[in-house]
């Protein structure tokens, strides 16, 4: 037997650690699983290039809770440890960074997420630990087995011990009082699901009860028998070559990886690079809604199958953490800060890489079969107009299967959108005007009056539409976006005729300050316009550039304060409408009032966003019946 310190000249490490890990604390299982599934796999390859002859066997890692006793054990059948390397790896190794890591991090918040990186792994058990031992013997033949303890203070004790018979290394920790929940059931079955479900080696915690069924109909018999409860799936679908795995395979794995979502997947993206890099992975597109609140820390984060997390941001593009599903590379390190690894030149590599996969895919799909691209480009787009905003690079490539839907459900590339509206919809000035509207059915009047001039209009709704109108209108072409109730349509594509007014200067200098006394000048602004007299007398627009400004605000956008200011319209009054002349001639006030009033309101009517064709058709008649 012997005793000592460990080779460390901070004597304080030991509160270190649990000072930088106490928010983390539960991380200590996942380092001590990892570390025997290392021993394990280390010995799989000893084996198989002949430096050992043990004879591998049932390898299943073991995790156990005694709360009698106040003890959780982790025991594998790994390569083992002699005394010696005890000293060598625990005593010696283990804490070589612990001085380095004490000076560099012992004043910072995020030392607790880099303290894995100074090979401080096994002793985050004493975090949760008041004494841990260690109970190990080597693969080798003839070696001794051995005994190691400590109690979290720099003293150790170290010696032979024939306590372990078979090959492979246990360690028990014995909980201390504030982390007595480390040793119930339920909390470290959580645990090992949430970091150990998918590592290489099997994992038994406990055992289940299962029922077989054999025979049928009145032969039919069933019979309870108790297993050992596997918690992991050793062989991931995304650690599998692509050829192995069918359509099925990567739904299964889905619903494996969130059992609770009821809703498959719309596609799936398999990562599989081992060279400049290594990645591994799989990237689910799920069925986005517009509108809908926008769930992030889907995809989870693995190195070597080992999760590491869910939260990405700055990780991966910020608009790829709306996908689900996992990534696993052995170049992203396991414990470095989330500032180190958006610093990292591999990560940054690695981040590239992906973003290019996901738009080769959704390319691939558009070209292989755009009908069906199309009957799930209202689930995705919301995914694919946020990458839009936010990568140049991913911009350029979507542009060529980045789909715009018009009101009659026909879908287009832009490119192929503006060749279309080109010879109709190109004003005075020699832009190229791309009609919208938010609302097909609330805005039915607008793109009806639109549709009678031949024009076409898109359906554009959604959080990101008016960023993404600013960018594509910042292209070569002349191209301006105006939704259909922002402006008379004669106003939104200028041509070079002009509307004749019937009303001269005079009548409408005395028309105008008529009209303004009966609206709110707050809300209103009032405009005279020269219109076919078929259009309607009274119409109420929302000005493009006000509403773009204002939507763009609340979403992180726009300018300055535009989020903040009223709802403005204008009131557009249709000079050239009989019922306009009848106002300015009628000489009863009162019934001028009313006139003005009635035309109003069946206009705020008409701009009213809940309804449709109905509406329309009412409000057209009551204004005919005005006129009458």
């Amino acid at each position: 037997m012997s005793t000592g310190k460990i080779n460390v000249t901070a004597d304080n490490i030991f509160p270190i650690i649990k000072k930088f890990l106490y928010s983390d604390h539960e991380i200590f299982l996942r380092e001590l699983v990892s570390n025997a599934v290392d021993a394990t796999q280390k010995l799989k390859t000893l084996s198989r290039i002949g430096e050992s002859k043990a004879e591998l066997g049932d390898l299943t890692i073991q995790v156990k809770v005694d709360k009698e006793n106040k003890t959780l054990t982790i025991s594998d059948k790994g390569i083992g440890m002699s005394p010696e390397e005890i000293d060598k790896y625990i005593n010696q190794l283990a804490f070589s960074g612990a001085e380095e890591f004490v000076q560099k991090y012992e004043d910072k918040a995020d030392g607790a997420a880099i303290i894995g990186h100074f090979g401080l792994g096994f002793y985050s058990s004493f975090m949760v630990a008041s004494k841990v031992e260690i109970f190990s013997r080597s693969h080798r033949d003839g070696e001794k087995g051995a005994y190691w303890s400590c109690d979290g203070s720099p003293e150790f004790t170290l010696e032979e011990s024939d306590q372990r018979q078979e090959r492979g290394t246990e360690i028990v920790l014995h909980i201390n009082e504030d982390s007595t929940e480390f040793l119930e059931e339920g909390r470290i079955r959580d645990l090992l699901k949430k970091y150990c479900r998918f590592l290489p080696v099997a994992i038994q915690f406990g055992e289940k009860e299962i029922t077989e069924t054999e025979g049928d109909g009145e032969d039919k018999k069933e019979t309870k028998r108790t297993v050992p409860d596997i918690i992991n799936v050793t062989e991931p679908a995304w650690a599998k070559a692509p050829a192995d795995l069918e359509a099925e395979d990567y739904k299964e794995f889905y619903r494996q990886l969130y059992p609770m979502t009821f809703e498959e997947p719309l596609f799936h993206i398999h990562l599989n690079v081992d060279y400049p890099f290594d990645l591994n992975g799989i990237l689910f597109f799920p069925r986005i809604k517009p509108n809908m609140d926008l769930q992030r820390n889907k995809i989870q984060l693995y190195q070597n199958q080992v999760f590491v997390t869910d939260n990405l941001e700055g990780i991966v593009p910020d608009f790829l953490t709306l996908l689900h599903g996992v990534i696993d590379s052995k170049d992203i390190p396991l414990n470095v800060s989330r500032s180190y690894l958006q610093a990292d030149g591999a990560v940054k590599k690695i981040s590239g890489h992906i973003t290019k996969k996901v738009a080769d895919k959704l390319s691939s799909l558009f070209k292989k079969d755009r009908a069906d691209f199309e009957s799930k480009w209202n689930d995705i787009k919301v995914i694919i107009e946020y990458g839009m905003l936010s990568d140049d690079k991913f911009f350029e490539k979507a542009q060529k299967f980045a789909l715009y839907q018009s009101v009659d459900e026909s879908y287009a590339t832009f490119e192929e959108y503006l060749e279309k509206i080109k010879a109709s919809q190109t004003d005075k000035d020699g832009n190229l005007v791309v009609l919208y509207a938010a609302h097909k059915e609330g805005q039915h009047a607008y793109i009806k009056k639109a549709q009678n001039k031949g024009y076409d209009v898109l359906l554009m709704e959604g959080p990101l539409v008016s960023h993404l109108m600013q960018k594509l209108e910042g292209g070569d072409q002349k191209v301006k976006f105006a939704r259909v109730d922002s402006d008379s349509i004669d106003k939104l594509i200028a041509k070079d005729e002009e509307q004749v007014s019937l009303l001269s200067e005079e009548q409408k200098e005395k028309l105008k300050p008529i009209i303004e006394g009966e609206v709110d000048k707050a809300t209103y602004t009032v405009v005279l316009e020269s219109l076919d007299s078929s259009e309607a007398p009274f119409n109420i627009t929302v000005p493009e550039f006000m509403r773009r400004m204002k939507e763009m605000s609340a979403t992180g956008g726009g300018m300055m304060g535009m989020g903040d200011m009223p709802d403005m319209y204008n009131l557009v009054v249709n000079t050239n409408h009989p019922l306009i002349s009848s106002i300015l001639d009628e000489k009863d006030e009162a019934k001028q009032k009313e006139l003005i009033k009635q035309g109003k309101d069946l206009a705020m009517l008409a701009q009213n966003l809940l309804h449709g064709e109905a509406l329309t058709n009412f409000v057209e008649k009551q204004f005919e019946a005005l006129k009458g």
